[in-house]
């Protein structure tokens, strides 16, 4: 009799074990998606942040660009002007 309620409890006591190692691992496997998730989400921000960089960079570049050539345009202006009075 003592032995058999031994082996009931060490089987108890493995399927408890079995049942936890479960809990266990869909616990890590629920982890790691959600790292998964969240790294994929970082991922996806950092390169929207890239891309947001990437279209102020090129239109600040362009603005620049503009003010350079407005520049050059009254620079021309203000030479010829000049060129012109000294004739």
């Amino acid at each position: 009799m003592m032995m058999m309620v031994m082996m009931m409890m060490v089987v108890v006591m493995m399927m408890m074990v079995v049942v936890m190692m479960m809990m266990m691992m869909m616990i890590m496997m629920m982890m790691m998606m959600m790292m998964m998730m969240m790294m994929m989400m970082m991922m996806l921000m950092l390169i929207m942040m890239m891309m947001m960089m990437m279209m102020m960079m090129m239109m600040m570049m362009m603005m620049m660009m503009m003010m350079m050539m407005i520049m050059m345009m009254m620079m021309t202006t203000t030479i010829r002007r000049r060129r012109r009075r000294r004739r």
